[in-house]
């Protein structure tokens, strides 16, 4: 089952799930029963999801949308609070990130949390604007995103994924000259519009091993990064379960679980993201994550 959000004509953002047949059924049309945002949807916790299955298979046709009629956003528009990233979580991501810079390989005994600001995100299809007078090393992230439903603290790694609500894409996009300068990763990855999201959320139930599915990214149709999440050095149940030690995750919450190699400040020369740059990511079972770059002054 895929969730999105999305807006139609004038309307206010809303709430919608693909009906298997090509369409966007929109769930509040379809039923007075839906509540009116992602957020709201993901707290109302598993009930709410087999009456999505009902009402897809039972909706009008006024409530059934051509996707080109729609404007997809960010399947969680505005996060309730910071989207939670984790760092240096390949291993060929790690090694190319030390040969760029000529220091010595080390990996990390546990997960490296960091975060992005809630006014980074935005939805599928979108322009990213740069401004050439912040950062003139912009680069790009393909990860896998997880995103909390039932949540909870302390949840054990046994557990952990039946503290998901469902999965979705994140192009995680860097300003590295910021991040070197302030030493720190938080800076420069929280620029405005910096963290493209989307375009759906696949419920946990439709991804039988979300462990082991293909991703990749490619520039202007160029092929950049290509792994696995199998590839991950700690897993998404190592992920939640540790940083729900001693600290609750909610509903809607938001986890990016790491890139693999191939960004652009570790290539030989290095290759920051231009002006018109076209960003395509895929991760199977979920589908693509389109963006576009303008360079702004």
């Amino acid at each position: 089952m895929k969730f999105v959000s999305f807006t139609f004509g004038e309307n206010l953002p809303r709430v919608g799930a693909y009906d298997g047949a090509g369409k966007i059924v929109d769930l509040c049309a379809a039923s007075v029963e839906f509540p009116a945002s992602m957020i709201e949807l993901i707290r109302a916790g598993d009930p709410i999801v087999a009456y999505t299955a009902e009402t897809l298979a039972s909706a009008p046709a006024r409530a059934r949308l051509s996707p080109h009629e729609v404007n997809l956003i960010a399947p969680i528009p505005r996060p309730t609070k910071n989207v939670f990233c984790v760092g240096r979580n390949y291993k060929e991501h790690i090694d190319e990130g030390h040969r760029a810079r000529g220091t010595e390989v080390s990996y990390p005994k546990a997960p490296q949390f960091f975060t992005k600001a809630p006014t980074a995100v935005v939805g599928p299809n979108e322009v990213v604007h740069v401004e050439s007078t912040v950062t003139m090393k912009f680069d790009y992230e393909a990860e896998l995103g997880v995103v909390i439903g039932s949540g909870g603290k302390n949840i054990p790694e046994a557990d952990a994924l039946d503290a998901v609500f469902g999965f979705t894409i994140v192009n995680d996009m860097t300003a590295r000259d910021l991040q070197r300068r302030h030493d720190q990763w938080f800076k420069g990855k929280s620029l405005d519009r910096s963290c493209p999201m989307g375009p759906c959320i696949v419920h946990r139930s439709a991804i039988s091993n979300p462990q082991d599915l293909g991703l990749q990214l490619k520039v202007n149709g160029q092929l950049r990064q290509k792994s696995r999440t199998s590839n991950m050095i700690f897993s998404l149940r190592k992920i939640i379960a540790e940083l729900s030690c001693g600290m609750t995750l909610e509903p809607g919450d938001i986890i990016a679980t790491g890139t693999p190699q191939g960004v652009g400040f570790a290539m030989d020369p290095p290759c920051f993201l231009k002006d018109g740059d076209e960003i395509m990511i895929d991760v199977e079972q979920i589908g693509q994550l389109h963006t576009r770059v303008e360079i702004i002054d």
